[in-house]
This record gives structure tokens, sequence and C-alpha cells, in this order.
């Protein structure tokens, strides 16, 4: 196909790193607008979410930024996309049933009854995760150097909170998870 124009024009011409390959800014917003137009006919990634009604389950995890990745997929992953309340407290489990702070433990029981009004969840999720920092802190030791007492000291406290929510919530089933920083996730028992 004949060229319309002077090819020596700034819309032909090879720009930055792409002249190695021989792209041109006419190629480049080809690529572009052809992108952009299959994107608008794509199914979307997301479905919006509702602004009320039914939420499947409340979620309680740590805040550490190497997880929020590996959560998201993993709740995907069980199909519960845009299908649960998130609250985030460094510690999850023992940033509510420590007793330094009680205002976390108050805030944590405040939303839990502000997503069952709202949203009328039926399952609580509750997460730690190994390598968890506000142990370390909290507590005092870093339980990472030791897995085995690592898992013991989160099962402790995640059945401690467990238990909690079967005793104010009998109604609700409850699940008791420790992720790996990889983020694959072990079950932890319910105590009883």
């Amino acid at each position: 196909m004949p060229h319309p124009h002077d090819p020596a024009c700034p819309c032909c011409r090879p720009f930055d790193a792409a002249q190695r390959r021989g792209a041109s800014r006419r190629g480049f917003l080809t690529l572009a607008t052809v992108g952009a137009g299959a994107a608008l006919l794509a199914p979307a990634w997301t479905r919006p979410a509702a602004a009320a009604g039914n939420a499947e389950a409340l979620l309680l995890t740590c805040m550490d930024y190497r997880l929020t990745w590996a959560t998201a997929m993993y709740m995907d992953q069980r199909g519960l996309r845009n299908q649960y309340d998130h609250l985030v407290l460094a510690g999850a489990s023992l940033g509510v049933v420590m007793d330094p702070h009680p205002d976390w433990t108050s805030g944590f029981w405040e939303h839990f009854a502000v997503a069952e009004k709202l949203h009328r969840i039926r399952r609580v999720i509750l997460m730690d995760h190994r390598d968890c920092g506000a142990y370390a802190t909290f507590l005092g030791q870093d339980f990472a150097k030791d897995p085995a007492l690592e898992t013991k000291i989160h099962t402790e406290n995640l059945q401690k909170l467990g238990q909690q929510v079967r005793d104010k919530y009998p109604k609700h089933s409850v699940e008791l998870l420790l992720m790996a920083l990889d983020g694959t996730v072990e079950p932890i028992p319910l105590a009883g």
C-alpha cells in the first residue's frame, strides 16, 4: 500500500528504544488503537460490587503488604471476589485477642457487627500469616525462625478468636487459616 504522505514526517519516524526494532509512531498508535478496541470488547476484569446486599463472608487479615495480592488471589480462587468484607489489623487474630490493645478488640467487634448488619455475613474467615512482623513486635520473638513454634502460636490465637466468634455468633461458620509468604494457605482446626 503506498504511503499517503512523506515518510520523513514525524508520525512515521522511529522513536526512542523502538527505533532499533523499526517501530514508528504511526505503528505504535495503530497498535494502541487496536489494543484499546480489544479491551473495550473484552469482558470486564471484575464485576461491579453491589452497593448493598449480602456478602458471603468477613475476612480478617494482617496489614502486611507482602500478602495483599496473594490474599486477593486466594479469595478469588475460592469464588469470593466481591463477596466478602475485609478487615485488616496488624497481626490479624493477635491484633484482636491480645490484651495491650483493647481498642483494636472493640474496633474489630464493632466492624464485625456493621458487616453483619449491612451485608448479613454468615461466614468468618480468620487468616494469619507466617513471618508476621506484628507477632515479633508485640510478642518480642521472631517465631519465623522456628516453624513449629510459629504454627503453634498462630494456632492458639486463631483458635482463641475463632471460639470468641462462635460464642458471640453461633450461627456463623468460622474458618481459621495460616498463609505462607508464597501464598499457600493451610487450614487450622477449630478448637473443641
